[in-house]
């Protein structure tokens, strides 16, 4: 990281050196203590005189060679190396929300939605999880959270109204009026009605002046609870369940196609969950059927989604699959360029350039 240490620092070793070799000591030769003796050139022709004299020389290299390593290693420490790597510091995970058209011609489809996605939920790892159920209005039944077990106890909580609502629709039938032959009908009746209000309330506020079914505010609502939605690190998603019934009295804003495309803008995408003609409640026909089926797919395709519909083949445990390997659910490792110190090999450079230089100098001392 500081290549100047390196560049300035080997030049100065190198001439430090030849001068401590290449420069006489001025004292080289002055009495500096031990032992005097007369006639040196017989006692250094002696062997062990040699012997001895060769040893400290190579010892003194070694010795030398040694600091100068440490010396090396230091420069090195100080000018930190290091390497440059891709560092995986995290997955992009999904915002998931779960957006509910709550019309009581939707029951069964909610039902079994919400029963496998218990299972579903119990398998996310680092995604957030979301409901929202509309129908005039739009209540946030579950902020978006990776709190997993209580995602999964309010799923429980919808399926108990989704088998609520069956009740009331065997009760009441498909008469234009509500009539009851005793007073415990009536009593049974009016139980199951205050046990649904506890829910509608939220979602039919305005419902005799606005009407019912509102779609596109519905997918708006759940498109705006999503925290943060400038944030690109994270891919959302809404799954929309929903017969695209419109009943609403006034003017929706927005509408379904200009929800989508605020979905669109925000980089969210719309998969869609189509009921089957089958289970069609209410009374429509096939050509109405055709155009709300093909104004939602069209809606969700305009985000990146698709639209399924439920059927024998296409239940909603193999819909739910498809949405979960579909590409745009795909999550991408997060990566970056890191810079990563590698002292080791020099600090072990260091260490066995000190010890061997002790050594050295034990021995140089008779040690």
């Amino acid at each position: 990281m500081h290549p100047e240490v390196i560049k300035t620092g080997i030049p100065l070793l190198i001439f430090a050196v030849l001068i401590f070799h290449v420069i006489p000591s001025s004292r080289k030769n002055d009495y500096t203590g031990g032992v005097r003796m007369g006639a040196f050139s017989i006692v250094s022709a002696l062997p062990v005189y040699r012997r001895i004299y060769r040893r400290s020389r190579i010892l003194s290299f070694i010795y030398e060679l040694f600091i100068i390593s440490a010396l090396v290693s230091s420069l090195f420490l100080i000018a930190r190396p290091y390497e440059t790597k891709q560092v995986k510091i995290g997955v992009q995970k999904r915002d998931i929300m779960l957006c509910l058209d709550v019309s009581y011609s939707l029951y069964e489809l909610n039902y079994e939605l919400a029963d496998y996605l218990e299972e579903v939920v119990t398998q996310l790892k680092g995604d957030r999880f979301g409901i929202t159920i509309f129908n005039t209005t739009s209540v946030v039944f579950v902020p978006l959270t990776d709190d997993y077990s209580y995602v999964v106890t309010r799923l429980e909580e919808l399926k108990e109204y989704f088998t609520l609502q069956k009740e009331y629709e065997d009760m009441v039938g498909e008469g234009p009026y509500i009539t009851f032959a005793t007073d415990e009908e009536w009593d049974a009746y009016y139980e199951l009605d205050g046990k649904l209000a506890y829910i509608e309330a939220g979602t039919l506020v305005g419902n005799s002046e606005r009407g019912s079914s509102l779609i596109g505010e519905g997918l708006a609502s759940s498109l705006y609870s999503f925290p943060s939605l400038g944030d690109e690190s994270r891919t959302r998603i809404i799954i929309f369940a929903t017969d695209n019934a419109d009943a609403s009295k006034v003017p929706e804003i927005p509408d379904l196609s200009g929800a989508s495309a605020l979905c669109k803008k925000n980089d969210v995408t719309i998969f869609a969950i189509f009921p089957s003609e089958d289970a069609y409640y209410y009374e429509h026909t096939a050509a109405e059927y055709e155009v709300f089926k093909s104004d939602l797919k069209a809606a969700a395709r305009s985000t990146g989604g698709e639209l399924y519909v439920q059927s024998n083949e296409d239940t909603v445990s193999s819909i739910v699959e498809e949405i979960r390997s579909h590409e745009a659910m795909s999550v991408d490792d997060i990566m970056i360029e890191q810079q990563i110190d590698i002292p080791l090999p020099f600090i072990i450079a260091l260490l066995i350039s000190l010890a061997g230089s002790q050594i050295c100098l034990l021995f140089l001392k008779g040690k």
